[in-house]
């Protein structure tokens, strides 16, 4: 319960903050592209009944997205990452993909899925893959051997290890990798939609900037600040309940 407190008020100061200094620069730049942050808020919530179908299909297409780049780039990394002969091929292939900007795809990817939400997922797939996959990889190869070793010693088989050694012991990291990818689906997100989509806040954000309804731009700024708070709270929750053991140790 006092954790929760923390956290509340931790939002609190954060949000007040953030409004004292978004009305000192729109009262100091003085110009509509910056409106004042009440006008943006009283246009949230007259424009919600909009919003929401927009949130709607933007929330799931990034949950979507981060849980199939989770169920393909964890395992894949840990195979890996335990695997030396398998990472000898494996890894040139990551170093050679990994930094490539997966954004310049779109173009193709509208052509071969058109517009809608397919383009959108698989792009926002291909990034998060990657990151979870390098981090899950070198997560698992820096686990100690003697920590393998003692479970081995006690007769657990491969398995054994993998579960109870390798998955625990790289949990951390890769949730650390969930939490960067958010951010990076979150923005990647924005910009598929605001070009190869006819719903969603990306599109919406977009489409409001082209109409010069800029507090209406700002209305789904903030909720697209929403969505990216309410995908950082659920991997926060996910990281306490499956790595109890690392709350007992603070």
């Amino acid at each position: 319960m006092r954790t929760l407190a923390r956290r509340v008020f931790g939002y609190v100061a954060a949000v007040l903050i953030m409004w004292v200094f978004w009305e000192v620069s729109s009262l100091l730049l003085r110009s509509p592209a910056l409106p004042l942050p009440a006008e943006a808020f009283r246009q949230f919530v007259s424009q919600f009944p909009v919003l929401l179908p927009h949130f709607e299909y933007s929330a799931g297409r990034v949950f979507a997205s981060m849980a199939i780049g989770l169920a393909l780039g964890a395992p894949l990394g840990l195979i890996l990452g335990r695997s030396p002969r398998t990472d000898v091929i494996a890894g040139p292939l990551i170093f050679i993909n990994y930094p490539v900007p997966k954004v310049v795809f779109l173009p193709v990817l509208l052509v071969l899925m058109s517009i809608g939400s397919w383009p959108i997922v698989t792009l926002i797939v291909a990034i998060v893959f990657f990151q979870i996959l390098v981090t899950a990889r070198d997560a698992a190869r820096s686990i100690p051997s003697a920590a393998v070793l003692s479970v081995r010693s006690l007769g657990a088989n491969r398995w054994q290890v993998f579960t109870n050694v390798v998955v625990p012991g790289t949990l951390p990291e890769i949730f650390t990798a969930l939490r960067i990818g958010a951010g990076t689906a979150v923005a990647v997100l924005f910009f598929s939609e605001s070009i190869a989509g006819s719903t969603g806040l990306g599109y919406y954000v977009f489409d409001a900037w082209g109409r010069v309804a800029y507090d209406q731009m700002f209305a789904g700024i903030l909720a697209l600040a929403l969505l990216g708070v309410a995908l950082y709270e659920i991997i926060e929750i996910a990281e306490r309940l499956m790595c109890r053991w690392e709350r007992a140790g603070r």
